[in-house]
């Protein structure tokens, strides 16, 4: 990390100039060196580089007050700003094509420099995609690699939780400033990750939850990943395109496959066509990644069904309707042959016991 204050000055009041993005940064640092050194060289210098409009705003533009406010954030226990030129900058960032000048950290900076996994999915995931999620990133944690995310609902959210369960832990790719969480519900979620693990942003602090910001924090869990593991996710969704960023980084794209008729598993069959591999257990994963595990622990899969879980009677004959596809109600009853209100009392009851979930659309899955 930049020990001199001034230094760590001049970095910020460079990224934090609106309007001069990443890539004029990066061409100003190209041409000039450090920060310091694009400011040392005056207005008519910089215009060669960016044009007359960029290097004004870059000398007019007074944003002493974000930088001491970005100072001061640093300053608190357990936050740090990281730069290009710190040593502690993470090398699978640096060999991206466009890395982040400024890295605003919560957390431990150290895992940044391990071996990581991306797994991701969607938002509105299913049971039984919130279930692989944790378990698979809660294995591959305890077997040493830490497990990259977007601090996300659904599918994000659990695999940060089954990897904070690990020695691996996680890192939290997050889309808004680094003094804010988003969705708010996961506010519990980002305290523990910050405790155990570490939370990053590139974006200056205060900036708040804006859509394309998004696709940005994903090019960043695709680049520090060895791998991506896609859990849910439709054929239009996110996810897809951090697997298309990682592969186009030379990194391994895997995903779980589903239901031919959940639309959930339609991004991941997509991406196993052209070419992702097909994971059924996380010693597939491991295997991918030529992985070899120390004296963490066994690698587990999925959590087998409670010794309890066995139904009989009406439970058995809904359970063995359902099979493990989405299915409606009127397809369950002509299956059951069970009239509509005797089937969703049986539903009910399957579903308080968590052997059942309710899907968007009115649809019912069996769980285990």
């Amino acid at each position: 990390m930049i020990d001199d204050s001034a230094d760590l000055a001049a970095w910020l009041r460079l990224t934090l100039v609106p309007g001069v993005g990443p890539e004029k940064q990066r061409a100003l640092l190209a041409a000039f060196g450090l920060p310091e050194a694009v400011f040392a060289s005056g207005r008519r210098a910089v215009a060669g580089v960016v044009g007359d409009a960029l290097a004004a705003r870059l000398f007019d533009t007074d944003n002493a007050a974000a930088v001491q406010t970005a100072l001061a954030w640093a300053a608190e226990p357990g936050n740090t700003l990281l730069t290009l030129a710190d040593a502690q900058y993470p090398v699978a960032l640096l060999q991206t094509v466009d890395p982040p000048l400024l890295l605003y950290v919560k957390g431990n900076v150290a895992l940044l420099g391990r071996r990581a996994l991306a797994v991701v999915g969607s938002r509105s995931a299913t049971a039984q995609g919130i279930a692989n999620a944790e378990a698979f990133s809660r294995a591959l944690s305890e077997a040493g690699l830490t497990i990259v995310s977007g601090l996300a609902l659904g599918i994000d959210a659990a695999a940060h939780r089954g990897a904070l369960e690990g020695e691996g832990s996680t890192v939290a790719f997050i889309g808004t400033g680094a003094d804010r969480i988003y969705p708010a519900r996961n506010a519990p979620l980002a305290r523990r990750i910050a405790e155990a693990g570490v939370i990053v942003s590139e974006f200056p602090l205060g900036t708040p939850s804006v859509a394309h910001n998004f696709p940005r924090r994903n090019r960043l869990i695709a680049g520090l990943a060895q791998g991506v593991l896609v859990i849910e996710a439709a054929p239009a969704s996110g996810s897809l395109i951090t697997a298309r960023l990682a592969g186009e980084l030379g990194r391994e794209v895997l995903a779980i496959p589903g239901s031919i008729h959940s639309p959930l598993s339609k991004g991941c069959h997509l991406l196993i066509k052209q070419g992702a591999k097909l994971v059924e257990s996380a010693q597939d994963v491991l295997d991918e990644l030529r992985w070899q595990r120390g004296t963490v622990g066994v690698v587990a899969d999925l959590p087998a069904a409670p010794a309890n879980s066995a139904a009989s009677g009406p439970e058995a004959v809904v359970l063995a309707a359902l099979g493990f596809d989405p299915v409606d109600p009127d397809t369950l009853c002509t299956r059951s042959k069970l009239t509509p209100d005797a089937l969703f009392a049986i539903l009910l009851e399957l579903e308080l016991a968590g052997r059942v979930a309710r899907l968007p659309g009115g649809r019912f899955q069996r769980l285990h």
